[in-house]
């Protein structure tokens, strides 16, 4: 199997447009499409459903995506790693993170991986949607709930409870709840889309539904109305570790029951091979939490 198709039919997948592929290329939409013929060819099934105006993967070549990367990653990697002028990771790394805490804690790391790489590149993507990772080319997403079912590799990084907080002018004001029920008298600050708070009571797990005047699409803004005395807040540990240790923020804990637990996780498309550049950037991500 040539790999320069494979990596020609990744950058299809990335582009969904054979002219764009070809101008990457630079070669032409002709050689573009005889080439991804050959590859189809020699695999026996179709890849890419082409009509006149676009392009789009079939179920089988969504499937053959992670076998296409490992392919072309594990020739990259053999090449660095036997390279005599190899320095560190390389590549382009391609990253997917809620972005609350990529701004918190994925950002700072940026300049040292890339100044301790010089071959490497990073394209970080920050939003809190759920993204296909194996459709988009992703490398490695950052995930912080509770995992449903998938075909992808999830490994832990590290624990990140929930946490029920509030500013201590809030506190003096309006006081401190001490159990459940009581949070229906409190102004309870949410994400648009989180409708319920998860918590931990006699060893079950329940959700009660929170109202409150002020929700958001964003971590940022929950918490900066938290921190200006405009409610309760339920955030996750790395949101508001740093409010919490300056005393911006003060931790709520309830008498008959605790938040529930949560983890940072990191997401692959498959471990058959795993590029340096991801193992890189996971073990400096994994040393900035637990330091």
């Amino acid at each position: 199997m040539n790999l320069n198709d494979v990596q020609l039919f990744l950058i299809i997948t990335e582009t969904l447009s054979l002219s764009q592929a070809a101008k990457r290329l630079d070669i032409s939409p002709m050689a573009v499409s005889r080439r991804l013929a050959g590859l189809e060819g020699e695999l026996g099934i179709r890849l890419i459903q082409r009509t006149t105006r676009s392009v789009s993967l079939t179920p089988e070549g969504a499937e053959f995506i992670p076998y296409a990367k490992t392919l072309v990653e594990a020739a990259e990697s053999a090449k660095a790693s036997f390279s005599p002028d190899a320095k560190g990771a390389s590549g382009l790394l391609r990253i997917t993170a809620p972005s609350g805490f990529g701004r918190r804690q994925i950002l700072p790391l940026i300049p040292l991986l890339l100044a301790g790489n010089p071959a490497l590149k990073i394209d970080l993507q920050l939003n809190e949607e759920v993204v296909d990772i194996v459709g988009r080319g992703i490398d490695v997403a950052i995930r912080i709930a509770k995992l449903k079912d998938s075909n992808l590799i999830a490994r832990k990084i590290v624990d990140n409870p929930r946490i029920l907080c509030a500013s201590p002018d809030y506190i003096k004001q309006v006081g401190v709840p001490d159990t459940l029920n009581d949070l229906t008298h409190h102004n309870c600050l949410r994400l648009t889309s989180v409708l319920q708070w998860t918590f931990e009571q006699e060893g079950q797990s329940t959700s009660i539904s929170v109202d409150g005047r002020f929700s958001s699409g964003n971590v940022e803004s929950v918490r900066e109305l938290c921190m200006q005395g405009i409610g309760l807040a339920q955030l996750t540990l790395w949101d508001v570790k740093k409010e919490i240790e300056e005393g911006t923020l003060i931790e709520v804990k309830l008498q008959d029951a605790r938040p529930q637990d949560l983890s940072v996780w990191a997401l692959f498309p498959t471990t058959r091979h795993l590029p340096q550049r991801v193992t890189v950037f996971i073990e400096a991500l994994k040393a900035s939490l637990i330091k």
